[in-house]
């Protein structure tokens, strides 16, 4: 179902996780992660839209009855950031976004789930229709894009996030996360699958890689895998783009702006800039403010 009419995100029957060292990821191996998302996509393809929130709600009850599980793993991931922060080798900020005991946030990873529900079908909606002559009549109907690779950055939940978007959008995804999340996030997809396995989707529709040469081969699958998504600063997108015939779908420098109206409230001005610019989650930085 590839075409020009592919809509945003919006944002394994074996379980498909290795652990290898980077030289020992094969091109093979590669393939074969990447045939299967191809093959689970082209197979969900037959499965009625409506079997996609079914399966959502699933796999948010699934996480639910895993929490301690999940925050097991977490804490795994947690000792060795901060024996890393101790170290100097990590930022206090990174260590932040790993931790999914803070308060609310392992609920509110639930609730994105329910967000995603929701949302309206994105699939199949005629977005614009003409008659070009008679008999002859356009339409643009929104569609998957296919397989999709998305690399991101340290925080786990981010898994489901993507999982939910890509299942709902009716697009097979393979994840590969920061390597501070390895046991949060390789579990997270794990249990993703599980929880698929049970439904009408296939599981290998969201898979999970864990090393960068994993990464590295898959780039190179060009001939199953659609779209390429980092997630990341610039030097990632960039060695993607570098890597890779496939399209890549990345960013350049920042765009969040803050403008200040002369008749504005100063305090709350200042305010708004300080929490754009010190909150944890960097991606929603500000990168400019102008009057």
């Amino acid at each position: 179902m590839k075409g020009p009419c592919h809509p945003s995100l919006t944002d394994e029957v074996p379980c498909l996780h290795r652990q290898q060292e980077p030289h020992s990821v094969t091109m093979s191996s590669a393939e074969d992660i990447a045939k299967a998302a191809r093959q689970a996509y082209e197979d969900s393809q037959l499965v009625d839209a409506s079997e996609r929130d079914i399966a959502l709600r699933s796999i948010a009850q699934h996480l639910s009855s895993h929490r301690d599980e999940i925050l097991a793993a977490n804490a795994q991931d947690m000792e060795a950031a901060n024996a890393l922060l101790a170290e100097g080798k990590l930022s206090s900020s990174l260590v932040s976004r790993l931790d999914l005991t803070r308060p609310g946030k392992f609920d509110a990873m639930l609730q994105g789930i329910q967000e995603v529900v929701d949302l309206p079908v994105p699939t199949g909606r005629t977005t614009y229709a003409k008659e070009l002559d008679d008999g002859l009549e356009l339409y643009r109907v929104t569609c998957p894009i296919g397989v999709l690779l998305v690399i991101f950055e340290a925080r786990p939940e981010v898994v489901v996030n993507i999982a939910a978007l890509a299942i709902k959008s009716g697009n097979a995804a393979i994840l590969k996360g920061g390597k501070e999340s390895l046991h949060t996030a390789t579990l997270l997809a794990s249990l993703i699958q599980q929880s698929l396995s049970a439904g009408k989707l296939p599981p290998a529709l969201i898979q999970a890689v864990s090393t960068r040469g994993e990464i590295s081969a898959l780039l190179a699958q060009e001939k199953y895998i659609d779209l390429v998504m980092p997630r990341g600063g610039n030097a990632l997108v960039q060695s993607v783009k570098d890597q890779t015939k496939i399209p890549v779908m990345g960013h350049a420098d920042g765009i969040c702006n803050i403008y200040l109206d002369e008749g504005a409230n100063i305090e709350m001005a200042k305010r708004i800039v300080k929490d754009a610019k010190v909150y944890n989650y960097r991606t929603r930085a500000a990168h400019r403010l102008t009057n």
